[in-house]
């Protein structure tokens, strides 16, 4: 896993470099030039010119360091300087000075010459503080980088695009569009959230020389960007001495009549996932037609129809005995009951439950139920779901998702997967996973539904809650990559990642 700051922590971790590891600001900037330099070094054509554009802060020094180093190496370098130079930081004017000892005087932008393919524009305008829309000079050399980038040269922003948020991944306008993104120590939210990880291209992280003893010093959430290794590394290899008792028995509360194709979902996800062996729950008329879907889904008639209730709760209970995890909510037919249900059942199982779909919305109306909880709680809400939960708007959830995410996590004491482009998984100890697998044509009905059977099968057989649920959204998103590249995105629906869910298993030898 690799940690990711904030800005604030970003400074944080800066101060404690400095105070206490011997790292003091200006061996920061030197070492993130250096690494700049590099990666503009592997990008420039033989004949190509660099232009580094820097504005009067850090990010400017840093900017002024990789022209330094370029310079060194033989490379053809142009500086040019945008805003007031008398409102340089101490940093980058004492690199000003060292720059100028090569020979390179920074000029006005204006005096560049037009760059063209092979060439490298380095956009040192802003860092990770920027909290408006630049303007002036500033919003015309963001200008001037995308006509120099439209002419075939290529941008490398020097540590977010010049125009992005650097914690929520806004990009304000007008915004730089690199190539190449370099990272100095650390990945910042922007760069992975969206907009701003499109803006940001290929993101390449160079080491300047802070431990990760540094980045345990800050405060706030401590977020995470999950590789493929984390998750493949999770699930055991089978032993030969096992048997379908071994993997778990998942109870799947889900499907009413029409929604029988979501309970068939979850439960066909949770087989495909490991799981020994999977019960649904639901209402007589709709049992029949979850069960047609394949002989290896086992049923459990709730004696009723129309909505869940209290009067369902001694059914569930019996229905829960011996089982390893609970999954409830796709599909379900919802009634003025339902919350409390789901909350007697939380206060009376231990096992985990996952909660979905329908099952958030009534949980919606009194999230309190959540405390009452007597074993690990899982929610899986989409965006739309997570502005019922939190009684915020869609736009307000998608605009600040790892604050949202946190936030229900601490408040519920439930482990929330804010589902979405680059999902989010949050402990309710503080901690925030990221997921970077997954794709648009995964945003089909059934999706969610497939997630939570996944879910269900791997706390079903004793993983960990926090690495559970980091490996099935993984494996869920890594499953709809592997189907896209065969099938394309448009046409992908959500059976086709069961399918994808054993190409997953097969590449990690499970």
């Amino acid at each position: 896993m690799l940690r990711v700051l904030t800005a604030e922590q970003m400074r944080q971790a800066e101060q404690a470099a400095e105070q206490h590891h011997g790292m003091p600001s200006g061996l920061l900037m030197e070492n993130a030039g250096r690494g700049l330099a590099e990666v503009v070094r592997e990008l420039l054509a033989p004949t190509g010119r660099a232009v580094v554009v820097c504005g009067p802060g850090n990010n400017g020094g840093d900017g002024l360091v990789a022209a330094r180093f370029l310079r060194a190496s033989g490379a053809q370098v142009l500086v040019a300087r945008v805003g007031d130079v008398a409102k340089l930081t101490p940093e980058a004017r004492r690199n000003l000075e060292a720059l100028r000892g090569f020979g390179v005087e920074p000029t006005l932008l204006d005096t560049m010459p037009a760059l063209r393919t092979g060439d490298v524009a380095v956009d040192a305008l802003f860092g990770t503080g920027l909290s408006r829309a630049p303007g002036g000079a500033f919003a015309a050399a963001i200008e001037v980088l995308a006509r120099w980038r439209q002419a075939g040269a290529t941008v490398v922003a020097a540590d977010v695009p010049s125009g992005l948020r650097s914690d929520t991944g806004e990009a304000f306008s007008p915004c730089v569009e690199a190539d190449v993104t370099v990272t100095f120590g650390f990945l910042k939210p922007g760069q992975l959230f969206e907009p701003g990880a499109a803006r940001c291209g290929d993101v390449r992280r160079v080491d300047i020389g802070m431990g990760s003893a540094v980045a345990q010093s800050v405060s706030g959430p401590e977020l995470l960007w999950l590789e493929e290794s984390d998750a493949r590394e999770s699930l055991p290899v089978r032993r030969a001495d096992t048997h379908k008792g071994t993997y778990g028995h998942v109870l799947v509360v889900a499907g009413s009549p029409g929604k029988t194709g979501a309970a068939a979902m979850v439960a066909l996800a949770a087989l495909r996932s490991g799981a020994g062996l999977v019960t649904v729950a639901t209402r007589p008329s709709a049992l029949g037609h979850v069960l047609a879907h394949a002989p290896e889904i086992m049923g459990e008639a709730l004696e009723a129809e129309g909505p869940l209730g209290l009067g369902d709760l001694d059914a569930l209970l019996a229905a829960a005995e011996g089982k390893d995890a609970l999954v409830m909510g796709p599909g379900i037919a919802r009634g003025p009951q339902t919350a409390a249900l789901i909350g007697e059942l939380l206060s009376r199982v231990e096992v985990p439950v996952v909660l979905d779909a329908d099952a958030l919305n009534a949980v919606a109306e009194d999230l309190s139920v959540l405390r009452r909880a007597r074993g690990p709680v899982v929610l899986t809400p989409h965006p739309g779901e997570m502005s019922r939960l939190l009684k915020q708007s869609t736009r307000e959830v998608q605009e600040h998702r790892l604050d949202v995410a946190h936030r229900l996590a601490a408040s519920s004491g439930a482990t929330v997967v804010l589902k979405g482009s680059r999902t989010l998984i949050a402990e309710p100890g503080g901690r925030v996973f990221m997921n970077p697998t997954g794709n648009p044509g995964m945003s089909t009905g059934g999706s969610g539904d497939v997630l939570s059977g996944v879910c269900g099968a791997l706390l079903g057989q004793g993983l960990p809650v926090s690495s559970g649920v980091c490996t099935a959204v993984y494996a869920h998103g890594l499953a709809g990559d592997l189907v896209a590249a065969r099938r394309g995105q448009l046409g992908l629906i959500a059976t086709d990642l069961l399918k994808g869910l054993c190409e997953v298993w097969v590449r990690w030898g499970r």
